[in-house]
């Protein structure tokens, strides 16, 4: 179910490329370890101006009561002026009051993102504690009810209310969106479809969602299964060009659906106001360096991509079925799971795939000067994803003798203070 390598020439009979006299070379398949690439003879390679890879982090947190841990259903009154005071940066509303969303400036480099994202966590929770608040940084709260939150006021919110009825209610969830600027849109949408093959491995690596309403799920990202009844979620289509993907989204614009591109929630995204792509498919993570890990890891990859690219390569294609099998994966497994290895047909380990992936970019970390960052996906794997050590205090605060409820609460003040955790050594 392979996708046919792309390129020069017609296809002759026997599905094979017919090429000039002089390139002749036949399409072969390279294996890299477990992760393979498919290696495309398309003549002479097209010279390229490398893409400035510019990044911005959007992270949405809740807002919790700092003595009870219980989630506001109402934002006080100044608290985004405050924030706004202390920290210049993108601070917004989200859907529900409970919210607060903040975005970097646009980096030129991971030590400038990382830098951005420290000091809009900072100045959300001193803004908070102003207030008696803490933000959490986790794609859901351990016990939080969604009947009672309240919808942000404001034209936006309400249609999109209107739009998804009792959808939207239970849409008390946060996520962590990465954009990464590629100014080529022809580049941009032929990333797209390649990097698409690794969004599992992201958000495996993000995970901080296993509760619902007090409740261990049994999931490591239970926000993926709040969000997927929305429409026009999921894995992106694949497309040939910038131009069938506009055609696509101009069939809902023209009918009335949408009015742009920016109700297409997919995982991965063409920005509709920015030359990016941005990743929307990850958790939030709870502690900072895993959140620049994993940013470093999606512009890394990226790079890897294009520089195949340069290299008449390209990786190859499954189909979204194969690579939706893995994510689900990750959502029910984080990284204590295996993955299918499609070039084998075998689970394999997830470390044992990060550590592939991690050889795969190293050229590009070394290139971007993020190979501290790409090495802490190492540590994630090691002591574990949000997911994982919100579970472990869950489990260790019940074999202590607590209640249920003070189970719950011990998981969201290890949140309140992972949210602002130093960098580890």
């Amino acid at each position: 179910m392979d996708n046919p390598p792309d390129g020069p020439g017609e296809m002759d009979g026997h599905g094979s490329r017919s090429l000039p006299s002089r390139l002749q070379a036949p399409v072969a398949l390279l294996s890299i370890g477990r992760l393979e690439v498919v290696d495309q003879q398309i003549g002479v390679t097209r010279l390229m101006n490398e893409p400035a890879w510019t990044m911005g982090i959007e992270e949405e947190y809740l807002l919790v009561d700092r003595e009870n841990g219980e989630l506001i259903s109402t934002q006080p009154p100044g608290l985004m002026d405050r924030v706004t005071e202390l920290r210049y940066g993108q601070v917004t509303h989200e859907l529900f009051d409970s919210q607060i969303e903040i975005g970097t400036g646009i980096c030129h480099n991971v030590k400038q993102l990382r830098a951005d994202v420290g000091l809009l966590r900072w100045a959300v929770n001193e803004a908070a504690e102003e207030y008696g608040l803490a933000p959490i940084a986790a794609s859901t709260h351990p016990i939080a009810r969604w009947k009672g939150q309240q919808i942000t006021e404001g034209e936006r919110y309400q249609a999109l209310t209107e739009d998804l009825q009792s959808l939207t209610d239970r849409m008390i969830i946060s996520g962590m969106h990465v954009h990464v600027g590629i100014e080529d849109p022809e580049l941009r949408i032929d990333l797209m479809g390649q990097v698409t093959y690794f969004l599992p491995h992201l958000l495996a690596l993000s995970t901080s969602s296993p509760f619902w309403e007090g409740t261990p799920t049994g999931l490591k990202s239970y926000r993926t299964a709040v969000f997927s009844p929305v429409p026009r979620t999921g894995l992106p289509e694949k497309f040939d060009s910038w131009a069938e993907y506009e055609r696509h989204v101009e069939v809902l614009v023209k009918a009335g659906v949408i009015e742009d591109s920016t109700k297409i929630w997919w995982h991965i995204r063409p920005s509709d106001h920015y030359p990016t792509l941005e990743m929307r498919v990850t958790d939030l993570p709870t502690r900072m360096e895993d959140t620049i890990a994993i940013a470093a890891l999606y512009v890394c990859l990226l790079r890897m991509l294009w520089r195949f690219k340069t290299e008449n390569l390209r990786w190859r294609g499954y189909a979204s079925f194969l690579i939706a099998e893995n994510l689900w994966r990750a959502q029910r497994y984080g990284i204590e799971g295996k993955m299918i290895d499609f070039s084998k047909g075998t689970l394999v380990t997830f470390t044992d795939l990060v550590e592939e992936i991690i050889g795969l970019v190293q050229t590009d970390a070394e290139a971007l000067g993020c190979t501290e960052e790409i090495d802490h996906l190492r540590v994630i794997c090691q002591r574990g994803t949000s997911a994982d050590r919100q579970l472990a205090v869950y489990k260790k605060a019940l074999a202590s003798g607590a209640t249920d409820d003070e189970a719950i609460k011990a998981v969201v003040d290890a949140l309140i203070a992972d949210t602002l955790m130093p960098p580890e050594e």
